[in-house]
């Protein structure tokens, strides 16, 4: 890419608008791509109740697996990039932006902040507990954004060179569904994976579209859920640290562990085979993807705003103890980002988006591998077309927590403007 395409990222959307790295082959001596990893624990002790949603949390006696946040760092010269999950239903950008404040290393637009949406973790929203006050343990919130930020200067420290393996495939098997629809999901799996110059694996990363509720808040376990067998089974196949992050699974796809009797298995044992499965899934879909020895990488951000027309998210964020702003004049604002590395493009997506969303996006995304990052740098909720807004009863309960029905078309316009202006992945 030439350097004069950089003009053609800088555009103002209400005012704001940042271009946050470019990196790319300036001369034959161009820097080598780096990355990083960094795991920290945040499983409470003692142990928390547990969010499945708006509500009540609900009490746990015990816990399978261990929560955790987990920062992947890339760098190839320039402004380095960092991709953070967290085992949590989301991670809501005012917690996110506390993140950034504390890391020193990475400008906080280069940050990607997203949730696994495991329903069997506390809660960090601030959501009403039903008796006048709210569920969230605020000193737990703090100690995991410490965590979180820690991870990321850890990562950024232990950045070293790798090789870039990307693929895409279906993943098989009996892993998801769609509750609503049972078809109507998305069974690729996308999957990126670092490896070090001695051949080993440093990290996979895995972008699947799935509810790890499994669980669920209601069997007094807190847990990563699924998530967590996949990140034992790809460090036991020698895929490194696995980083996990979920995709349009909105409306509602879901993990699928009917039973032989139709009935919902909330075991632990089938937490182990989905996750397993996956994990296996994701390892073979990369396996036979050629090296990338040194691949670009960009990222830009923007801010983009919302309505909030929903009077249940209104009144959530109005009550919520972490100090959401802007719901006071009827908008919330958040960071989308893209980033293009090597053969692969990636957008982020403020919440839970409906499947057709997805698949509109990946069909206009540029370059060969076309991943979202769902639940990323915010979580507000259902994101739907206008089309789908209200339009079924079985859509009451996805329509009712979604921002607005204007919210789906506000966000595939910035998306895909967003795509249009930025450079092709290579």
């Amino acid at each position: 890419m030439k350097i004069t395409n950089l003009r053609r990222l800088v555009w103002v959307l209400g005012g704001f608008a940042f271009v946050c790295a470019w990196a790319g082959p300036i001369a034959s001596g161009a820097a080598a791509f780096r990355a990083g990893i960094a795991v920290r624990v945040v499983t409470p002790d003692p142990l928390l109740p547990v969010s499945g949603g708006v509500g009540p949390s609900e009490p746990v006696s015990r816990k399978e697996g261990d929560l955790t946040v987990r920062a992947l760092a890339l760098d190839r010269g320039e402004t380095p990039v960092v991709i953070v999950s967290a085992d949590f239903l989301g991670f809501p950008s005012v917690l996110g932006n506390r993140v950034r404040a504390l890391v020193k290393s990475v400008p906080g637009t280069n940050i990607l902040i997203g949730a696994t949406h495991a329903h069997s973790a506390p809660d960090c929203y601030g959501f009403p507990d039903g008796r006048g006050g709210f569920a969230a343990d605020l000193k737990y919130l703090d100690r995991v954004c410490a965590q979180m930020a820690a991870a990321i200067e850890e990562a950024m420290k232990g950045l070293e060179p790798c090789s870039l393996k990307v693929a895409t495939g279906e993943a098989k098997g009996k892993i998801a569904f769609n509750y609503y629809a049972e078809q109507l999901y998305d069974p690729r799996c996308h999957v990126m994976q670092f490896v070090r110059a001695d051949g080993k694996v440093l990290a996979t990363l895995v972008n699947y579209a799935i509810h790890p509720e499994v669980l669920g808040p209601g069997v007094g376990i807190l847990s990563p859920d699924l998530i967590g067998p996949l990140y034992d089974e790809i460090s036991a196949k020698g895929g490194g640290t696995g980083i996990f992050m979920n995709s349009a699974q909105g409306g509602m796809v879901t993990a699928d562990n009917r039973g032989p009797n139709g009935s919902d298995l909330r075991t632990w044992d089938e937490c182990l085979r989905i996750g397993h499965l996956l994990a296996d899934e994701a390892l073979r879909i990369v396996q036979p993807a050629s090296a990338q020895s040194n691949p670009r990488l960009y990222c830009v951000a923007r801010t983009i705003s919302f309505p909030v027309d929903s009077p249940l998210l209104r009144a959530i964020m109005k009550s919520s103890p972490l100090g959401y702003t802007g719901q006071d004049e009827g908008r919330v604002s958040t960071q989308l980002n893209l980033i293009n590395l090597g053969t692969a493009q990636i957008l982020t997506i403020p919440g839970e988006a409906l499947p057709n969303i997805g698949f509109y996006l990946k069909r206009k995304m540029h370059g060969e591998h076309h991943m979202l990052f769902g639940l990323t740098n915010d979580g507000f909720g259902y994101i739907l077309t206008k089309v789908d807004w209200g339009s079924f009863k079985r859509y009451d309960y996805v329509s009712r927590t979604s921002l607005g029905e204007m919210t789906g078309e506000i966000y595939i316009d910035e998306a895909l403007r967003l795509v249009a202006d930025s450079p092709s992945p290579e």
